[in-house]
């Protein structure tokens, strides 16, 4: 057996960033030789194993072939003779379809070094065009900081526009489509992926409501709350966002109400609902959004007055009248500011 560094990983190497992981590729071995030296099966529809001692991902080498729609329709096909060639051949783009040896080598049989060096995305067959999810993908891509200023080649261009024609993006899962969005959150281009799916016409269905890109915040949640309200929150009502998203997202709204209303006691009300002292932190994150710059020192005596707060003396105050006395501590403590 022989074992090659592939991907991503060998990709950030040659642009001189450390890789977050690494991925292998195994050629000339078998499923039984993987355990029998220990490695944990863990793919369903390939074989993939964890290292037993760094829990990395190591998997066969293996072709595919289109057998239906979506990014599961494929067959897999892996034995010995699967060479590795033919391994990175089936991967997306040029650039993450190189391999390195146990001695450094670097192997490149689809000249990905020089797309990496002209800063081009380019498909490394035509079976691009066969799995919806690499668009996205793409657009994810577009989101790290070393890749955010790559282009995409004429010809891979091409087929992006045959995906967005067969419709295949609608039998992407909800979960997969959510997986590729919040890992494009996490990284310092966020915005790039938005404006990609913008530009490449990559909105249809998951996106259907983006017009617009701001994504202010160093928080993931953060970010994707600033889409919904440059969105007017109206984004992706289908995909399955985290509660610690929604949690965000909720209190986003909630300052934004605050600051419109023009009624007194309807802002006492929003206050007492946003609870300050339990989502604090999650408020004063908000000071990173530039279109709320203007209402920072008004929200910041806001949440330092309710913070101030002794709610203590509601200690003996009867169930019946606890919501009325809070509320005249909210109007005490917030008179001169709301």
């Amino acid at each position: 057996m022989k074992v090659f560094q592939v991907g991503g990983s060998v990709r950030d190497e040659l642009l001189g960033v450390e890789p977050k992981d690494r991925d292998w590729v195994v050629v000339n071995s078998s499923p039984q030789e993987m355990e029998e030296k220990g490695f944990k099966p863990i793919g369903k529809d390939f074989p993939v194993f964890l290292h037993p001692e760094t829990n990395e991902e190591y998997a066969l080498a293996r072709t595919e072939r289109k057998s239906g729609v979506g990014y599961k329709g494929f067959n897999f096909y892996f034995d010995s003779s699967v060479t590795l060639e033919e391994d990175l051949k089936r991967r997306d783009f040029t650039i993450n379809a190189m391999a390195k040896d146990d001695n450094g080598n670097i192997i490149d049989p689809f000249e990905g070094r020089e797309d990496l060096k002209n800063k081009i995305f380019k498909h490394v067959s035509p079976a691009f065009e066969e799995d919806p999810l690499r668009v996205l993908r793409y657009a994810r891509f577009k989101s790290y900081e070393q890749l955010h200023d790559f282009d995409l080649h004429e010809e891979t261009k091409v087929l992006f526009a045959r995906i967005v024609a067969s419709t295949e993006l609608n039998d992407l899962s909800s979960e997969r489509v959510w997986m590729e969005t919040k890992k494009a959150l996490e990284n310092k281009c966020s915005d790039q992926f938005f404006k990609t799916l913008i530009q490449f016409h990559l909105t249809d269905p998951w996106f259907i409501d983006l017009k617009s890109v701001s994504c202010e915040g160093d928080l993931p949640e953060l970010k994707w709350a600033d889409m919904q309200r440059i969105n007017c929150f109206q984004l992706c009502a289908s995909l399955p966002v985290p509660n610690s998203y929604i949690k965000v997202l909720e209190s986003l709204k909630q300052i934004i109400n605050l600051i419109d209303s023009k009624n007194k006691l309807e802002k006492l009300r929003l206050v007492e609902k946003m609870n300050v002292r339990r989502n604090y932190e999650i408020l004063t994150q908000f000071k990173q959004y530039g279109f709320l710059n203007e209402h920072q020192d008004y929200l910041e005596k806001l949440f330092q007055s309710v913070m101030a707060i002794d709610f203590s003396v509601m200690a003996n105050v009867n169930e019946s009248e606890v919501s009325n006395q809070k509320q005249l501590l909210y109007h005490e403590a917030l008179q001169e500011i709301i």
